[in-house]
């Protein structure tokens, strides 16, 4: 009698008769009276056993069957269509080929696993490869200085921790790089690591606040606008050469070169002031003319290259504690007299030895001189180089008869000797004291005039035409007689 064979499902999958052998399915199906079935029911068994371990897989094999697949090293069902993996992962170096969605692959290379999503294979993990080293975001719990346990996530590079995000402010008993690690995202600082790219307030500082929240955090109100006035309680330190530009066109320029530091006023012909306030008012203190290049002192007009005048109801006085060398002339335009208040005016001070005096322009060559002959030591005055020395009261002598070329002066009692006096044609003695009886010497001329009525002797004398009588004179006077 023929069997009739059934899956679980209660379907026929074949009819064995007697005495046959059945080969639809994987394994050896006998029909009653087979010869020799021990053999092929044992090797039935030992399949079962090894789940068909091959390298191929069952030949007409029923859904739900298993297959040990000897390449791969993996248990596998059949689906109705294919065998597939029954779990696990496929380890290869490669990916497994013809996966089903839901496959499992790590790759033994790069220590990853990988899932298969029925069309790709999605990496589950690592990110990184063994090759890479830790690289990414791992959750770690660490104690900080007292012992508590803290929760942090730690962002690795190539097995570096570069950076910590914490919920909260602490200090890590032992973290390298991390002597604090703040509410926030910290960065090793044993690296130099730095954020670089945007971000909001770096972009745009927030300038509401002028609260600094520590010495080394400042408010963004407290950083100076670059455009917009403002004002630092700070002083300010341009700490290069090209120092400061001031105006919409870049006249006014502050530089330094080699220390030496330069103010310049860069527009063509224009000017540069410094003002001060003056009882409230405004007023230039110094005028740089830059178009004449002059130079006012109080004077926001100045006519000449140094041009001083005061400020309001204030002469412009100069007054100089060093020397003041001019080599030009000297001019005072209010007045033809020239007030010095000092007692002495020193020339030539600090220079070798050379004659030096006034010169009063006229119309001679070398004009008119008053100086001092350094090489005669006097003074000398005259005009058109013609000098003579000027006499001093020292100089002069009461006795022209032992020092002749001298000039001649009376003494004490108004005496005063020559050796020779000569008269012009003109010439005459006025005697003023009738008291004198003093006689000319030899040689001298007298003249006595009768208006004048001049002694000679003790008497008044007078010229006549007429002899004198008795009574007139005494003894040895003389008595003079015109002709008629």
């Amino acid at each position: 009698m023929a069997y009739i064979i059934n899956k679980t499902d209660g379907t026929a999958i074949t009819t064995i008769t007697d005495g046959t052998v059945d080969n639809t399915t994987s394994l050896q199906l006998f029909g009653k009276s087979y010869s020799g079935f021990g053999e092929g029911l044992n090797e039935n068994l030992v399949k079962l056993l090894e789940n068909s371990a091959s390298t191929s897989a069952p030949a007409a094999p029923l859904k739900g069957e298993l297959w040990f697949d000897t390449t791969t090293n993996q248990i596998k069902v059949y689906d109705g269509t294919s065998f597939k993996p029954t779990g696990g992962a496929k380890v290869a170096s490669t990916q497994p080929s013809s996966p089903s969605a839901g496959d499992l692959w790590q790759d033994s290379t790069n220590s990853q696993l990988y899932i298969y999503t029925g069309s790709a294979w999605l990496l589950v993990g690592p990110v990184y490869t063994s090759g890479q080293t830790l690289s990414g975001w791992k959750i770690e719990t660490i104690n900080d200085n007292v012992g508590s346990s803290k929760v942090i996530s730690s962002m690795y590079a190539g097995n570096t921790r570069v950076a910590v995000l914490s919920k909260e402010t602490f200090t890590p008993a032992s973290l390298a790089g991390f002597a604090t690690i703040s509410a926030g995202l910290t960065l090793n600082s044993t690296l130099g690591a730095s954020f670089s790219g945007n971000s909001s307030q770096a972009s745009a500082v927030d300038v509401s606040s002028t609260t600094n929240t520590s010495a080394s955090i400042i408010a963004g109100g407290n950083f100076l606008r670059a455009d917009a006035s403002d004002t630092t309680t700070g002083a300010l330190t341009i700490d290069n050469n090209s120092g400061i530009t001031i105006g919409d066109g870049q006249e006014l320029s502050v530089t330094v070169a080699s220390n030496n530091v330069t103010i310049a006023q860069t527009s063509q012909d224009k000017d540069l002031s410094v003002t001060v306030n003056d009882n409230g008012s405004t007023v230039t203190a110094i005028k740089i003319d830059g178009s004449e290049s002059r130079i006012g002192i109080f004077n926001s007009s100045p006519t000449v290259p140094l041009d001083v005048t005061g400020a309001t109801n204030i002469t412009g006085n100069v007054t100089i504690t060093g020397n003041l060398s001019v080599s030009g002339e000297y001019n005072n335009t209010s007045s033809s007299i020239n007030v010095i208040d000092d007692a002495f005016v020193k020339l030539n001070s600090g220079n070798s030895e050379v004659d030096a005096g006034l010169i009063v322009e006229t119309s001679d060559t070398d004009d008119a001189r008053l100086f001092y002959d350094v090489s005669e030591n006097y003074w000398s005055a005259g005009e058109n180089a013609s000098y003579s020395q000027i006499i001093r009261l020292a100089d002069a002598t009461t006795d022209g008869h032992a020092n002749a070329s001298k000039v001649l002066k009376v003494d004490g009692s108004g005496q005063v000797k020559v050796t020779t006096l000569t008269l012009g044609a003109v010439g005459s003695f006025t005697l003023s004291d009738t008291g004198v009886t003093t006689v000319p010497t030899t040689g001298a001329v007298a003249t006595l005039m009768a208006a004048q009525q001049p002694l000679w002797g003790s008497s008044a004398k007078t010229v006549s035409t007429v002899a004198p009588t008795s009574g007139d004179g005494s003894d040895g006077d003389f008595w003079f007689v015109r002709e008629a």
